[in-house]
């Protein structure tokens, strides 16, 4: 049994492409700390969390939010040297892959999904998240994984945002009975819904677990993008 304190963090599932025009943006400049005041005007409290999270993971920032010097190196690359420098941040990030037991060039899709549950206790809705984050990673490192992961990772892609679109509705209504924490994000008044919302919103506790965290951005996600308001 995994204890809370030999768990390892969760693996990041933020959206790729956030996480590349986040890069992207730092070619301005990097700031000397990675905060709120830096990311509030572009991302949603929940993507924003989830950007400060995978940048911890990944070993480009500190606890406190500091630049560390893979991310200036990652930022300053160009050509070849920016997916060398991506394939040094994915094959420290991601030990497992140092096993003699699993090789990405010839591993099946179960296999990588074995590895995520058993490095980082992950399943489900979250497990494919992580997984579609690594997967586009390793591509964009040039670390080639085998045709067995890729193939069936676009599938499962495919296949999640056709759910999602067939659920919207109903998760829209289950969502409602939700509530925002203070801190996370302000939200705009604008009519008595936001009003009921707000009542019923469950408080974002640190103590939660990875899953049930990863469930409580989703709903807050949803409840920004709710039409109407």
């Amino acid at each position: 049994m995994v204890t809370e304190k030999a768990r390892k963090p969760l693996p990041p599932y933020v959206s790729y492409r956030s996480f590349r025009a986040f890069i992207d943006g730092l070619q301005t400049g990097v700031p000397a700390r990675i905060d709120r005041s830096y990311w509030g005007e572009r991302y949603s409290g929940s993507t924003g969390i989830q950007l400060m999270t995978t940048l911890r993971f990944l070993g480009l920032i500190d606890e406190a939010g500091t630049p560390l010097t893979r991310l200036k190196a990652l930022v300053s690359a160009r050509g070849p040297q920016h997916a060398e420098s991506l394939k040094q941040i994915a094959n420290s990030a991601y030990d497992f892959l140092s096993s003699r037991t699993f090789d990405p060039q010839i591993a099946t899709y179960a296999q990588l999904e074995d590895a995520f549950h058993n490095t980082y206790q992950v399943s489900g809705d979250v497990a494919r998240k992580c997984i579609k984050f690594f997967t586009s990673l390793e591509s964009d490192a040039g670390i080639p994984l085998s045709h067995f992961i890729m193939k069936k990772s676009k599938t499962s892609h495919t296949n999640s945002v056709g759910r999602k679109r067939s659920t919207a509705k109903t998760d829209g209504r289950t969502k409602q009975n939700l509530q925002i924490p203070a801190g996370i994000q302000e939200i705009p008044s604008k009519n008595p819904w936001y009003e009921m919302v707000l009542a019923k919103f469950p408080t974002f506790d640190p103590a939660w677990s990875d899953e049930v965290k990863l469930k409580w951005f989703d709903a807050f996600d949803t409840l920004l993008k709710k039409p109407g308001t």
